[in-house]
C-alpha cells in the first residue's frame, strides 16, 4: 500500500495489507505453552499460532500458518524455534525470532506429542504406537533439518504423552494401552527399555522426579503411581556393541536348545530401513519383560512406592489432563467437569481445589517458576492464565464459542465490537488485541453490532426481538429498545447524531425507529415486501438506506417526514448496502453475485461490478455438485468502502475478500482469509481418496467417542449444539470493516477476526527519488542545520528510521518555524508520519508539538483536503486517545505522590527565597552550611521509597 502525494488517498496494489492478527479466538486445540521467560504463553489458534505476552498485556499471531488444525507444539528450551503439528501430521519448523518458517517435514501420520529434550540436542515425536527420536535442527544449515536418530518399538496402542529426565539421558512415554515405557536417549547397557504397570485407563501424563529416575503416571480414572528406582541417573552406563552381540548370540542359543525352530524375533536390533524409504537409523524394539542382564551390569529396576486415588475426593468426570513443576513439586490436574486440583509430591498434599469452566480441561501448562498456571479448554475457546499462590487470574480470554456474525470499528479505530451467535457482545483493543469487556444480555444471536459517533456506546440487535445500547464507561445495559409485538432484528443503524437507532425485522418486514435518549418507540417503517436485509444511515444527511429481499433498496427521510425519499430498482434480491464515507455514492450487493453503485441524490445508477466469479467458492464434502455450478447460487454478503472511498471490500460465503478500485471497476487483489483444509468448503476439486462407491468418506461419522467430539443433541442443527460428531465448520467472512484510520480492515470469519493492517517498514518506496538522495547526503544537510531540506529528502527517501532521525535531531523552538516553511505534499506526509509515531514514540510533548504546529499553519489548505486527510487525523485521534488513557491511569494511581513531589518542590522554592536574602546578609560560611542541609535532605527523602505503577 502506498500513498499517493497528489491525492492523499491510498493505492491498494500487490504489496498491499498483510494478515497482521488474528482476535476473537484464543485457544481451539493441542497442548499450550510458556516462552523461556514465563511472561508469554504460545497457544494453537485453528491453523496459526497465538503468543500472549502476559506481562505487556498484548497478543500477537505468528504469520505462520499450516494446511490443518494444529494439535501440537514442541518448543525448544531457549525459547528459539517451535515444531507446530498439524492433524495429518504435516510439520513446520518456525523460528520465534524472525517470525519464518525454516523446514517443512511430514510424518504422515497423526502426531500426539511434541517434547525437545532439555539439552536443546534432540527431540522426540509420538506416532500411534511409535517412538520416534530426532536430532533437532542447529544452528548449522543442513539440507534435511529432521534427522532420524532412533525408533522405539514398545507400546501396543497410542501413545500420549512425553517426558524427559533433566540431564537428557531418558525419557519416558505414556500409552492408551495403560502403560509407561521408559527409554534411554543413548544406547545404556543397564537401561534399554523399562515396561510400567499398575494402571487400568489411559495415562494422561508421565513425569520425571527432578534429577532422579523416580517417575510419577496419572492415569484418565485418576489413579496416581509413584515409582521409584533402584539407581540414580549417574549409574548409567553406556552399553558396547560387543555386549550387546554377545547377549544376542547367548539369546539364540538358549532359545535354540529349547525350541525345535529357530525365532528370528530379537529384544534388540539394529535395522537400516524404514517405512517410506527413510532411513530410520536404530530400532529399539522393547516387550513386556525386561531386558536380560549383562554380565557385570546390573539393569535398573523400578517399583511402585506408593498409589492414589483422586476419586476419593468427590471428583466428577475423567482426569483429562496434567502437569508437575519439578523444583516446586507441584503436581496439577485438570478434569472433564472444570475443576482442578494442585497436589504436592510425593506426600500426596492438597493444595487446594476450584472449579474454573463448565466445560472440559484439554490442556494445562506451568510456567518455568511455577507461580502460573495456563488452563486450554476447547469446548468453549477459553485460555486462562491462573497464580495459584494469590488465587487470582493473571490472563482470562474467551472467543466465540459459535459464529461471529458481525464487527463495527469506533470512530477512532481503537476499538472492535463483535456480536455472535452466542449471544454474546464482546469489545476487544485493537492494540493490545485482547477483549476487555463481555455483554451477555441477549438470550440469542446477535445479529448486528454498532458504535455511536461518540465512541462510547455499543448498540447491538439480536433474533431476541430486543436491540440493546451499552456503556463502555460503566460497563452496563443501560437502554434496551423492543418492538410493540415480538419480531427477530436482523439488521441495525445508528445516525451521525447518535439520537436515532433503527432496526430491520426479519420475519415482518418492517423498520423499527427508536430515541436512543428516551428508548421509546417513535415509528415503524413500512413499504418493503421482504426481510430487510441491511440497513445504513448517510454519514452527511440524516437519509436511512435500507436493503430488502424485495428487489428494491428504499432511502428514507428521517428530518421530517420519515417517509420514502427514493425507490431504487434491483435486478435480484438485495443483501447488503453501504455508504461512501463523503455520503455521494451508495454501493448494493445483491443475491446474483452483482455490486451496484448509485448516486443517492439523483437515484441513478453510476456503474455495476460483476463479482461472482471473483468470489470463487469451495466445493463441500458432501456437494454432488462441482464448485464451478455451486458458485452460481452464491453472492457478496459484506461490504464496506476504505476510509478515502476509492476503494470497496467485499467478501461472502468464501475463503477469499476481494478488493475493487471503484473508478476503473476492477478486481486489484483477492486475500486469502484462511488455507486451512480443516474447514469445509475449502477445495475447488473433489478428493477422489474420499471416495468410495458408495458415496463420500466425509459422510462416515469418525468422531463418535472421541473425548473431543460433539455430542449429540438435535438431527440436523449444524450451529449452537452441533449436532453432527464429525463437524466441519464451513469458511465464510460474515462482516467487513474498515478502520477510521485507513491503515488496517478486519473480517469477520469462521477463523476468527482476522486483521490486516500495512507494514511499510519492510517495503523500500521512495518518492520523486533521484541519485543525489542518499543517508549521507541528508545527513550533510542535518550538520548544517538547514532542517527543512533534510525533511523533505528523508521523505523522498522515505526510510522510516531515517525520517524520525531527521524529526528528532530539529531543536524544540525551531519546529514552528520548520512548519511553516515545508511545501504542501510534505505537510501530509510529515503529519501521518507524526499521527503514525506518536502511537509508540516516549516523545509526546515533542510530536505533539509538531502535530500543533503543522494544523495550526496549514490548516485551511489541509480543510479543503479534508476527505482524504480523514484517516491520517483519526490515527491521530486514536494515538492521543491511547496516550490520555494510560497517562490518566498513572496518575490517578500515584496522586499522592504527585502531590507530596509539587509539595515538596514549594518548599524548597521557600526555602531557597530566605536562603538567597540570608545570603546577601550573611558570610559565605552560613551558605555552605545551608547548601549542606539541603543535601542531607535530598539524601533523606531519596532514601525514601515511593510507590510507582
Amino acid at each position: 500500500m502506498e500513498c499517493s502525494a497528489e491525492s492523499g488517498g491510498t493505492d491498494y496494489h500487490l504489496s498491499g495489507p498483510q494478515f497482521s492478527n488474528l482476535l476473537g479466538a484464543v485457544y481451539r486445540h493441542g497442548n499450550l505453552s510458556f516462552s523461556k521467560d514465563g511472561n508469554s504463553v504460545i497457544s494453537p489458534v485453528g491453523n496459526r499460532v497465538s503468543v500472549f505476552d502476559l506481562k505487556n498485556n498484548k497478543s500477537e499471531t505468528l504469520p505462520v500458518s499450516t494446511n490443518k488444525n494444529i494439535t501440537s507444539v514442541g518448543l525448544s528450551p531457549d525459547g528459539n524455534l517451535a515444531i507446530l503439528v498439524d492433524e495429518d501430521g504435516a510439520a513446520v519448523l518456525v523460528s520465534l525470532v524472525t517470525r519464518a518458517v525454516l523446514y517443512h517435514h511430514h510424518f504422515h501420520k497423526p502426531v500426539h506429542s511434541v517434547s525437545f529434550s532439555p539439552d536443546g540436542r534432540k527431540f522426540v515425536v509420538t506416532k500411534e504406537n511409535v517412538v520416534l527420536m530426532y536430532h533437532a535442527p542447529g544452528k548449522n544449515r543442513e539440507f534435511n533439518a529432521f534427522v532420524l536418530d532412533k525408533s522405539y518399538y514398545g507400546p501396543y496402542d497410542e501413545t500420549t504423552c512425553i517426558d524427559w529426565t533433566d540431564d537428557s539421558k531418558c525419557f519416558a512415554v505414556g500409552s492408551k494401552d495403560m502403560s509407561t515405557w521408559i527409554f534411554g536417549a543413548e544406547r545404556w547397557a543397564n537401561l534399554i527399555y523399562y515396561s510400567l504397570g499398575g494402571h487400568r485407563d489411559i495415562i494422561v501424563g508421565c513425569f520425571f522426579e527432578k534429577d532422579s529416575l523416580d517417575l510419577y503416571t496419572v492415569s484418565q480414572d485418576g489413579t496416581l503411581c509413584v515409582w521409584e528406582s533402584d539407581a540414580e541417573l549417574e549409574d548409567l552406563r553406556k552399553g558396547s556393541r560387543y555386549l550387546e552381540r554377545k547377549k544376542m548370540e547367548e539369546e539364540r542359543k538358549r532359545r535354540a536348545e529349547e525350541e525345535a525352530h529357530d525365532d528370528n524375533e530379537e529384544d534388540c536390533d539394529v535395522v537400516e530401513l524404514g517405512e517410506d524409504g527413510e532411513p530410520r537409523g536404530e530400532v529399539i524394539k522393547g516387550s513386556a519383560d525386561s531386558p536380560q542382564e549383562v554380565e557385570g551390569i546390573k539393569n535398573v529396576r523400578f517399583k511402585q512406592k506408593s498409589k492414589h486415588f483422586f476419586s476419593t475426593e468427590g471428583i466428577c468426570g475423567n482426569l483429562t489432563a496434567a502437569a508437575f513443576h519439578k523444583d516446586m513439586h507441584i503436581l496439577v490436574t485438570g478434569f472433564a467437569s472444570g475443576a482442578f486440583h494442585l497436589h504436592e509430591l510425593p506426600e500426596f498434599n492438597l493444595i487446594h481445589s476450584l472449579s474454573i469452566s463448565d466445560q472440559r480441561i484439554s490442556a494445562i501448562v506451568m510456567n518455568p517458576t511455577g507461580d502460573w498456571i495456563g488452563f486450554g479448554c476447547s469446548g468453549l475457546g477459553q485460555l486462562l492464565v491462573w497464580e495459584w499462590q494469590s488465587e487470582s487470574y493473571v490472563f482470562k480470554q474467551q472467543g466465540h464459542f459459535n459464529n461471529m456474525a458481525s464487527l463495527a470499528y469506533s470512530p477512532d479505530g481503537q476499538y472492535l465490537a463483535t456480536g455472535g451467535d452466542d449471544g454474546k457482545v464482546k469489545v476487544w483493543n485493537t492494540t493490545s488485541g485482547l477483549c476487555f469487556v463481555t455483554f451477555t444480555e441477549h438470550t440469542s444471536s446477535v445479529t448486528n453490532v454498532t458504535f455511536t459517533n461518540s465512541g462510547f456506546v455499543v448498540v447491538s440487535a439480536s433474533m431476541d426481538g430486543t436491540v440493546r445500547a451499552f456503556d463502555l464507561h460503566r460497563y452496563r445495559n443501560f437502554r434496551t429498545m423492543t418492538s410493540p409485538r415480538p419480531t427477530q432484528f436482523s439488521s441495525l443503524a445508528v445516525d451521525v447524531s447518535g439520537e436515532l437507532v433503527c432496526a430491520g425485522a426479519q420475519d415482518s418486514f418492517e423498520i423499527f425507529l427508536w430515541s436512543m435518549q428516551t428508548g421509546r418507540l417513535l415509528e415503524v417503517l413500512s413499504g418493503h415486501e421482504g426481510p430487510v436485509s441491511c440497513l445504513c444511515f448517510s454519514p452527511v444527511q440524516s437519509v436511512l438506506a435500507s436493503a430488502s429481499w424485495d428487489k428494491t433498496v428504499r432511502l428514507w427521510e428521517m428530518l421530517d417526514s420519515w417517509q420514502t425519499r427514493e425507490i431504487l430498482r434491483l435486478t435480484s434480491d438485495g443483501l447488503t448496502v453501504t455508504y461512501r464515507p463523503d455520503g455521494q455514492e451508495l454501493a448494493v450487493a445483491t443475491l446474483d453475485g452483482e455490486i451496484t453503485f448509485w448516486n443517492p441524490q439523483e437515484a441513478t445508477q453510476t456503474g455495476s461490478i460483476i463479482g461472482r466469479h471473483d468470489l470463487q467458492m469451495g466445493r463441500k464434502e458432501t456437494d454432488k455438485i462441482t464448485a464451478k455450478q455451486s458458485a452460481k447460487g452464491k453472492a457478496f454478503t459484506s461490504l464496506c468502502y476504505s476510509a478515502d472511498g476509492e476503494s470497496l471490500l467485499a467478501g461472502g460465503r468464501s475463503k477469499f475478500v476481494c478488493i475493487y478500485n471503484i473508478k476503473e471497476q476492477i478486481l486489484m487483489k483477492k486475500f486469502e482469509i484462511s488455507c486451512n483444509m480443516s474447514l469445509d468448503a475449502m477445495e475447488e476439486f473433489l478428493d477422489r481418496r474420499k471416495m468410495t462407491e458408495f458415496g463420500s468418506l466425509a459422510l462416515v461419522d469418525e468422531g463418535a467417542g472421541d473425548g473431543d467430539g460433539v455430542h449429540l443433541t438435535l438431527p440436523g442443527v449444524k450451529r449452537g449444539d452441533m449436532s453432527s460428531r464429525h463437524f466441519k465448520p464451513e469458511i465464510r467472512v460474515t462482516s467487513l470493516r474498515f478502520s477510521p484510520t485507513g491503515r488496517s480492515w478486519a473480517a469477520a470469519s469462521t477463523e476468527g477476526l482476522l486483521i490486516y493492517s500495512l507494514d511499510a517498514s519492510l517495503v523500500f518506496d521512495p518518492y520523486d527519488l533521484d541519485m543525489d538522495i542518499t543517508p549521507t547526503s541528508i545527513r550533510r544537510q542535518l550538520k548544517k542545520k538547514e532542517w527543512a531540506s533534510a525533511i523533505v529528502l528523508a521523505f523522498r527517501l522515505n526510510e522510516t528510521s531515517l525520517i524520525s532521525e531527521v524529526l528528532e535531531a530539529v531543536p524544540y523552538d525551531q519546529v514552528a518555524v520548520v512548519s511553516s516553511s515545508l511545501p504542501d505534499v510534505y505537510v501530509e506526509k510529515l503529519l501521518n508520519f507524526v499521527a503514525s509515531s506518536l502511537e509508540k514514540s516516549r516523545h509526546l510533548q515533542f510530536y505533539l508539538t509538531w502535530a500543533q504546529n503543522l494544523l495550526t499553519l496549514h490548516g485551511q489548505k489541509l480543510k479543503s483536503r479534508s476527505t482524504t486527510m480523514l484517516p491520517t487525523i483519526q490515527q491521530l485521534l486514536k494515538s492521543l486517545q491511547k496516550h490520555h488513557d494510560d497517562l490518566s491511569k498513572l496518575c490517578d494511581w500515584n496522586i499522592y505522590t504527585i502531590r507530596y513531589a509539587k509539595a515538596l518542590s514549594k518548599q524548597r522554592g521557600m526555602k531557597r527565597t530566605v536562603e538567597d536574602s540570608l545570603s546577601e546578609e550573611g558570610d559565605g560560611s552560613e551558605i555552605m552550611g545551608s547548601e549542606d542541609e539541603e543535601e542531607e535532605e535530598e539524601e533523606d527523602m531519596m532514601s525514601e521509597p515511593i510507590l510507582l505503577a
